[in-house]
C-alpha cells in the first residue's frame, strides 16, 4: 500500500514522461508509415463526412 501511496504523490507530468520513455523507439521509416496511417485515417473521415 506505501507504494501506490508514493505514486499518487509523484507530479502527473513525470509520470507521463516516464511512459514516453518506456515507449518503444522507431526508426525513421516506421514513424513516417505510423504518420501516413494517421493521415490517411483523417482523409478518410474527412471524405465520409462531405457526402
Amino acid at each position: 500500500m506505501e507504494n501506490n501511496k508514493k505514486e499518487r504523490n509523484v507530479d502527473k507530468n513525470l509520470r507521463n514522461v516516464v511512459k514516453d520513455l518506456e515507449q518503444v523507439k522507431v526508426n525513421s521509416f516506421h514513424a513516417q508509415q505510423i504518420q501516413q496511417d494517421t493521415n490517411d485515417r483523417r482523409h478518410q473521415d474527412a471524405l465520409n463526412h462531405d457526402e
